[in-house]
């Protein structure tokens, strides 16, 4: 194998690769995705897991000779396979396979990039995807949601995060790679593909028809809820994810004729994404401070990211959404307001993925995909199988409105005291109203949504109140 650095010829060669890969490790939007990510660290990196001894580092501290008992024992099991295997198969395609039996029995997360993945990695920096617009991830053997991409075919059909998908067509999943799976549920825009499903809750497998179409992901989307009270949707950290929110916040403030009473960040089933995007997000909302740290047993996967001065919101009350589907990137975020104290968090734990992936091309076709690194929050707290908890924990909810209105009153007494004030008198049969829960309003039916937006409101009086204000 020749040095790394010898090979830029690609978009992802001499690129360290979205340290927090989009999810674990497959995308069915489908395929697996990431964006590249500009460090000056990565040259040095891809030396460091090079196999050149003359510019590999000893990252053991001690060289150790290869195990010539397992050696033979591999060259053994190779030439059984080439004498007595049912088919003939040829030397490339053992190799390979040995190849992903390595990287595959190492985490979740690391894999060989044949062909085909290597161009949907590729592909993924464009944010436009072919497919059915799902995260997955393996488990038990079976493929799992770990969430739908709104505005996708697949969120539309209702597929749902923790969703465990058991076929494809007629097509088993239990024995199949990731890769193999992801690859399945690819094909041409408009063709329908339809999964069996095991859903918590549901006695019997669901089948849910979803038709393929391209997928061009909106990472960032925004609103004021009501006056004073801006929303903010990223969907996944893609390049351009944070320049994007910068912006969605000014648009807000300037809707609002100036600064906001509160925030709303919503990063429930966001997967993950471009691990810089995350840092951008942070930094636009804090003044100082470390954001994230990665530790790696190689002195070019440490790297630390610092906020530098300056708040675009200019102290506005935040709260951050969260929940099982926000993963990778998306905890870096929360992790950092959390430990900075600049946001509550609010929703349910989030799904645990701390750990830093390295593309490493091996030619114009070819890579390997590794687990170099795990990431920290400020205060030191690894993500890693644990996740972000929540400050305050909501669990999704379907609300029910009632009738508000007063059954019986002091006023429907006779002879009542009059209430001493003209221009506030109110006739009982004048229900008060509400303009903030109009028919239709998000908030009214996202019950975690309105339990933010409540706090907000909640920490807006208690300010009021502090500073005398009415």
């Amino acid at each position: 194998m020749r040095r790394f650095r010898s090979r830029p010829h690609t978009v992802i060669a001499g690129a360290l690769v979205a340290a927090c890969l989009i999810q674990l490790p497959g995308l069915a939007y489908a395929q697996e995705a990431d964006g590249p990510v500009s460090a000056p660290e990565t040259p040095e990196l891809l030396d460091a897991v090079s196999d050149d001894p003359e510019t590999a580092p000893d990252v053991s501290g001690q060289a150790k000779p290869l195990p010539l008992d397992d050696l033979r024992k591999f060259t053994e099991v190779f030439s059984r396979i080439k004498a007595a295997y049912v088919e003939e198969i040829d030397d490339q395609t053992l190799l390979e396979n040995a190849i992903k039996g390595m990287l595959n029995g190492l985490d979740p997360h690391s894999a060989y990039l044949g062909t085909d993945a290597f161009e949907k990695l590729e592909e993924s920096t464009t944010g436009e995807f072919g497919g059915l617009g799902i995260e997955v991830g393996m488990e038990d053997g079976f493929i799992k949601v770990i969430a739908p991409i709104d505005d996708t075919p697949a969120a539309k059909a209702g597929v749902q995060a923790g969703d465990l998908i058991i076929k494809l067509d007629d097509e088993p999943v239990k024995g199949m790679s990731l890769e193999e799976a992801v690859s399945l549920m690819r094909g041409k825009p408009g063709s329908s593909l339809t999964l069996t499903i095991l859903r918590d809750g549901q006695s019997a497998p669901l089948e849910i028809e979803v038709e393929r179409d391209i997928i061009k992901v909106t990472s960032t989307k925004s609103r004021l809820i009501e006056n004073g009270y801006g929303y903010v949707r990223l969907t996944q950290f893609q390049s351009e994810t944070g320049p994007e929110f910068v912006d969605a916040i000014e648009r807000l403030t300037k809707e609002n004729e100036g600064r906001l009473d509160g925030l709303i960040i919503d990063l429930r089933n966001n997967p993950g994404g471009i691990l810089q995007a995350a840092v951008a997000a942070a930094d636009a909302l804090l003044d100082e401070g470390l954001i994230v740290y990665t530790e790696g047993r190689i002195q070019s996967s440490r790297l630390r990211f610092n906020a530098e001065p300056g708040d675009i919101t200019n102290g506005t009350p935040i709260v951050v959404l969260i929940n099982g589907g926000s993963a990778s990137a998306s905890e870096i975020l929360a992790g950092a307001l959390q430990d900075h104290g600049r946001a509550v968090l609010m929703g349910t734990d989030t799904f645990g993925k701390g750990s830093v992936q390295t593309v490493i091309p091996l030619d114009n076709t070819h890579a390997i995909k590794m687990t170099t690194a795990r990431y920290y929050t400020p205060n030191g707290r690894s993500i890693q199988a644990k996740g972000i908890k929540p400050d305050i924990e909501v669990k999704p909810a379907t609300l029910t409105e009632r009738d508000g209105s007063p059954f019986f009153s002091e006023a429907d007494l006779s002879g009542h005291l009059q209430n001493g004030d003209a221009d506030q008198k109110m006739s009982p049969q004048q229900p008060q109203t509400d303009d903030a829960e109009e028919p239709g309003d998000q908030s009214d039916r996202d019950f975690q949504l309105r339990s933010a937006l409540n706090l907000l409101k909640g920490l807006q009086i208690l300010e009021k109140t502090a500073s005398g204000g009415s």
